[in-house]
């Protein structure tokens, strides 16, 4: 059976990944890496390969204290909204009016219904956003895509603002289900997130593949 702990450990023996954890352990050592290490592949521990249902994917975490934790879009619990998840939750609200808006930022509620919440790079240094760029985790989560992409099927993959509009190539449309739209943040949800309604058609999908709907 295909697991997400076989999958990272067959990547942890490449030589990019090899990369990776070298200059990881330098950065936490010197300076303000997010989220915390054991923290890293923590969408993994909450979503099993063979139960995940959706795929978000995000840029990078949160760059400012205490804000990441693993899940991409979601932040740690009495931490302060990020403008990303005032309209994230903002867009739930319009599709669902009884839906009542968490003073919390913390998707592990999603994660646990099989939502797998990818962020393309894994880790940030404080203050800094995209500064883990380039250094090996693209092709990690590439890597993860194209598994998913081959082992199974029906899967709904949600892609919000033009880096996650990327990953499109790696997705076979007839096997898979893709939505995109703008990104959440406040620079560019009024660009065609607002009014997406990917919370509704992602339930809808499942309705019509006989799986369990997402209580937002």
């Amino acid at each position: 059976m295909i697991t997400w702990k076989k999958i990272i450990n067959k990547e942890k023996t490449k030589k990019y990944f090899i990369n990776i954890i070298k200059f990881l352990k330098k950065e936490y050592k010197i300076k303000k890496i997010f989220p915390k290490k054991n923290k890293i592949f923590e969408t993994f521990k909450l979503t099993k390969f063979n139960q995940t249902k959706v795929v978000i994917i995000g840029q990078d975490p949160y760059y400012k204290k205490n804000q990441a934790n693993g899940l991409a879009f979601s932040i740690n619990k009495n931490i302060k909204l990020t403008e990303c998840i005032k309209n994230i939750y903002k867009e739930i609200k319009n599709e669902f009016i009884n839906f009542n808006i968490p003073k919390h930022g913390c998707l592990k509620k999603w994660s646990r219904q099989g939502i797998l919440l990818l962020n393309s790079i894994l880790t940030v240094e404080e203050n800094k956003p995209l500064s883990h760029k380039n250094i090996g985790w693209e092709k990690f989560t590439n890597n993860i895509i194209l598994y998913i992409n081959k082992y199974l099927n029906n899967i709904i993959f949600v892609l919000w603002g033009n880096y996650a509009k990327k990953k499109i190539k790696l997705i076979n449309k007839k096997k898979h289900i893709i939505l995109y739209s703008s990104h959440p943040s406040s620079l560019s949800a009024n660009k065609g997130f607002y009014g997406c309604n990917h919370f509704i058609k992602i339930n809808k999908f499942l309705k019509l593949l006989k799986l369990k709907q997402i209580k937002w």
